[in-house]
């Protein structure tokens, strides 16, 4: 049974490759697929065969494996002609260090299987299966494929969904450059300042709930959290918030976390590391911790 006629010139191992794949994902199912090559004025003529009829499920894994291959080829194809094109003139704002960097960064994205780290991975991830779809409907519908004319014709439509994908991936690098500016910026208030207090024991409770005591244990929460009031009760601002704005405002010598585990917001815990680097300690087994553990809070 002809599954498929891929047509392609030059040297392609890459397409050869891909083909072997899907020969062996398929003997892992018990099938067997044949390859039959001819050569005719340096074009290339790829029949894929299986030994027997196979079903409509069988079908689609088919088609999806293939269109695997030619999702590599569209990828490899858009990276070395158009890419950094479409970087240069939609983000010109950027330094060619940064478009380079962004540029690497997304053909990584683009041919890895992706997990899910963020939404904007999810994004990423959504997108590409839905050029995967595409391709594999057109391998559907139409039993041969000439790779030359399919990125002549096809890639136009595939082009807006892999910028999509860049513009994602620009998006993230922002939000990412910005975080990375204000780190550094707190970082200097935190280097320029004398220190206030000299050790501050930051206690999160199973609830995500703060507590900040002094070296001699003592709760010093309401008095720190009070000399911001114009921060505390300002809209959209959080416990969070004022807990960074706490350990900026008095740069203490050490930091000692009791109970990270139980902070409702990661990037709090990763803020106060990059600010605060080598003065920061972790703690989960001092008696503070395991009353926190035991739900028996000091008064």
């Amino acid at each position: 049974m002809l599954l498929l006629t891929v047509v392609y010139s030059g040297n392609r191992e890459d397409i050869i490759d891909g083909i072997n794949k899907v020969k062996e994902c398929f003997k892992s199912r018990n099938k067997v697929i044949g390859i039959s090559e001819s050569i005719e004025s340096n074009t290339h003529f790829v029949k894929i065969f299986c030994e027997e009829e196979i079903d409509d499920r069988l079908r689609n894994i088919f088609n999806i494996n293939v269109a695997n291959i030619l999702y590599n080829v569209v990828i490899d194809e858009f990276y070395n002609k158009d890419m950094m094109q479409f970087l240069s003139d939609t983000y010109f704002f950027l330094k060619y260090d940064e478009i380079k960097e962004i540029r690497d960064s997304s053909l990584q994205l683009l041919k890895s299987e992706g997990s899910i780290i963020d939404e904007s991975s999810v994004y990423c991830i959504n997108k590409k299966n839905q050029i995967i779809d595409k391709i594999a409907q057109c391998i559907d519908e139409n039993r041969k494929i000439n790779i030359n004319g399919f990125m002549t014709f096809r890639m136009k439509e595939l082009r807006d969904d892999l910028e999509a994908i860049i513009d994602k991936i620009v998006e993230k690098y922002m939000v990412e450059k910005e975080y990375n500016e204000f780190i550094k910026l707190l970082k200097y208030f935190v280097e320029i300042q004398d220190s206030k207090i000299d050790l501050m024991n930051i206690e999160i409770s199973s609830d995500g709930k703060y507590i900040i005591r002094d070296k001699n244990g003592e709760d010093i929460t309401e008095r720190l959290f009070n000399e911001l009031n114009d921060l505390r009760y300002r809209e959209n601002t959080n416990d969070e918030d004022i807990l960074i704005s706490v350990l900026i405002t008095n740069s203490p010598e050490k930091v000692v976390i009791h109970c990270a585990e139980n902070c409702r917001n990661e990037e709090l815990i990763d803020t106060v590391k990059k600010v605060f680097t080598d003065r920061v300690e972790f703690c989960n087994d001092c008696k503070s911790c395991k009353e926190i553990k035991g739900n028996l809070y000091r008064v």
